[in-house]
């Protein structure tokens, strides 16, 4: 895919130009964002991303456009299994709802730093060794064996990774929020808020769900340009869609499992491919394996759709019964304080 320098300026241009807007205009008050506004926002922002692809498709032909949405279907559904991470700190931490949305896009451009700096190292490293896609298959099938030994997503899962431990042991920390302030003075002594470890934990879980989405997007698309772009409109319109579905994120039970099966069937496909331009040499003595077959594009996108669509049914379904099951525990209780 041959892709003019023009077109890049002006691609990282809007997609910059959107996200500054998002975030020095739309963002620049605390407040929680109504009904109206997160869904305007994220209609919107898949809108665009859909009429990208269908640009795609025009200008480069049916297999790119396919990439573009696999990666995008892919890499939004890991950013919404993040806002589920997200949703947790929250809750942890006890943020009040009006500072959220800082705090959230603070998230946000972390997590496209660092997808951007793995993009660019992930890049350099498949120009120059093919057998970077062994590694990348290994480890989103570890990934995704972890992932699937968590099971349902539930706050228990989630624990304080180190970094998070040593800022709350190290920092001289209060109890006490001063707005979207990292810091406030007190007796005249400089302490750290709430605000700056939530940005540390939120800092730290973009980093490993980083090392996770980069392996995924490349074993549907070597293009670097299909990666950036599905990677920015995988990230825009979180923060509304935060707000959005709110207590719904906790409905999507089995998010962690679908994306479990996601993943698998990416590793399973990064190995093929290395097998297929294989070039190491205690590997079948260095030749390519001919036999190791290269799974189509269209059919990589088919499987993530239906795979996410049952994850999503299976959820709801779920989330309905427990709830239609909640009131039947209740209601002996309730006979017999009635009688």
């Amino acid at each position: 895919m041959h892709v003019a320098d023009y077109v890049w300026y002006i691609t990282v241009g809007v997609l910059l130009a959107l996200l500054t807007f998002d975030v020095f205009v739309i963002g620049r008050r605390p407040h929680e964002p109504s009904t109206r506004e997160s869904a305007t926002a994220i209609a919107f922002y898949v809108g665009l991303a859909v009429v990208f692809g269908l640009g795609v498709w025009f200008f480069s032909g049916g297999q790119y456009a396919g990439e573009f949405f696999a990666g995008w279907l892919t890499e939004y559904s890991l950013s919404v299994d993040n806002l589920f991470i997200f949703l947790i700190i929250m809750s942890r931490f006890a943020v009040p709802r009006k500072y959220q949305q800082t705090a959230l896009l603070v998230g946000i451009i972390l997590a496209l730093v660092f997808r951007g700096i793995f993009i660019a190292v992930g890049a350099a490293a498949i120009n120059q060794f093919s057998w970077v896609f062994y590694i990348f298959g290994a480890f989103l099938v570890y990934t995704a064996i972890h992932l699937a030994k968590q099971g349902e997503n539930d706050d228990d899962d989630f624990k304080e990774n180190a970094v998070i431990r040593f800022a709350k042991k190290r920092l001289n920390a209060t109890d006490e929020y001063n707005g979207v302030k990292l810091t406030l003075k007190k007796n005249g002594k400089r302490l750290v808020t709430p605000m700056a470890i939530v940005i540390i934990a939120l800092g730290t879980t973009d980093l490993l769900f980083a090392l996770d989405s980069i392996p995924a997007i490349y074993g549907l698309t070597q293009e670097p340009f299909l990666v950036f772009t599905a990677n920015v409109f995988a990230l825009m319109g979180l923060r509304q869609l935060y707000f959005l579905l709110g207590d719904l994120l906790k409905r999507l039970v089995y998010l962690s499992l679908g994306l479990s099966v996601v993943l698998a069937f990416i590793g399973v496909k990064l190995v093929l491919h290395a097998m297929h331009v294989n070039e190491l040499p205690f590997i079948n003595g260095g030749h390519h394996i001919d036999w190791a077959p290269e799974i189509p594009i269209w059919f990589s996108l088919g499987f993530i759709i239906v795979t996410l669509g049952i994850t999503t049914a299976l959820s709801l379904r779920k989330s309905r019964t427990i709830e239609a099951e909640e009131p039947a525990a209740e209601q002996p209780e309730l006979h017999h304080k009635e009688s």
